[in-house]
């Protein structure tokens, strides 16, 4: 193995399974949601986007539902 390897002649290319890691979206979210995660971001130095999408993941891998029953009380 070499010590030094000369990648200045590589041409760059985009990752072709990028676009399937993410996918962009826009979220209206509370401001309280918002700084609740922000603070825990500068707690932990995980981006709060990241923490975000690490709550929702747990969530869809444990099966967790949304209390709404409060809805059907409104007349």
């Amino acid at each position: 193995m070499k010590a030094e390897y000369d990648l200045s002649k590589m041409k760059p290319r985009k990752n072709p399974y990028a676009s399937k890691l993410k996918k962009s979206v826009t979220i209206r979210l509370g401001e309280d949601v918002v700084d609740y995660f922000k603070d825990m971001a500068e707690e932990s130095g995980v981006p709060y986007q990241s923490l975000i999408n690490l709550y929702l993941r747990d969530c869809v891998r444990q099966h967790r539902k949304v209390d709404i029953s409060w809805m059907s009380n409104q007349a």
